[in-house]
């Protein structure tokens, strides 16, 4: 039996991911969470064999959050689920650790079976997650950006200002302001207008 954690803060995502597993007899929704908090907490009380995972939840969320399941539990295999594309994100989770990434507009079939190709050892890449792994090996600016900075750069993207950000990932308005400022310097860019033109003509969100 595999037995599967949820994360999402979205219940009625919740509720459709567990009436989809309700329907195998080899999978178990053994849990479930509605933010990375409780994931966390939840993973160093328990054991799961997969850890299915929202990209973004109040609170510890993303990379930071695939990254600490991993130093709790490494044996965890973590499947994420989300609405951003994989070219934006797969490649970064799965550098953090996670075994395969999924859009939420995914059939079912392929959710259930990435999930038994996990429990078994397997990676699920998707074709635009291949090309970002790609891409990265070519070089593009953007590759060069740390987790951190290509979060704050989606945010930034997303309308955000700085004192929203920061309250978003927990930061300080002046780490946020360093970080744009590493962001433009790192893309050669001249301000936000320029950024989201990038961030549109490469597809990244």
């Amino acid at each position: 039996m595999i037995r599967v954690l949820i994360a999402d803060d979205h219940s009625i995502v919740r509720d459709g991911l567990k009436r989809i597993l309700a329907a195998t007899p080899d999978i178990q929704v053994a849990d479930e969470a509605a933010s990375g908090d409780a994931a966390l907490a939840l993973v160093k009380a328990n054991d799961y064999d997969i850890a299915m995972l929202d990209m973004s939840m109040p609170g510890l969320s993303g990379i930071d959050l695939i990254r600490r399941l991993k130093l709790e539990k490494p044996k965890l295999r973590i499947l994420v689920l989300s609405m951003h594309g994989e070219k934006q994100y797969a490649a970064r989770a799965l550098k953090a650790g996670a075994s395969g990434y999924l859009n939420k507009d995914s059939a079912s079939e392929l959710l259930l079976g990435t999930l038994r190709k996990i429990a078994a050892g397997g990676v699920h890449i998707g074709d635009a997650a291949a090309a970002s792994l790609l891409e990265a090996r070519e070089g593009l600016a953007h590759e060069a950006l740390s987790d951190r900075e290509f979060e704050v750069m989606r945010l930034l993207v997303e309308g955000l200002g700085p004192t929203e950000i920061g309250e978003r990932l927990h930061l300080s308005v002046k780490t946020v302001s360093t970080h744009k400022t590493h962001i433009l310097e790192k893309l050669g860019l001249g301000g936000t207008a320029e950024l989201v033109r990038y961030a549109l003509e490469h597809r990244l969100f």
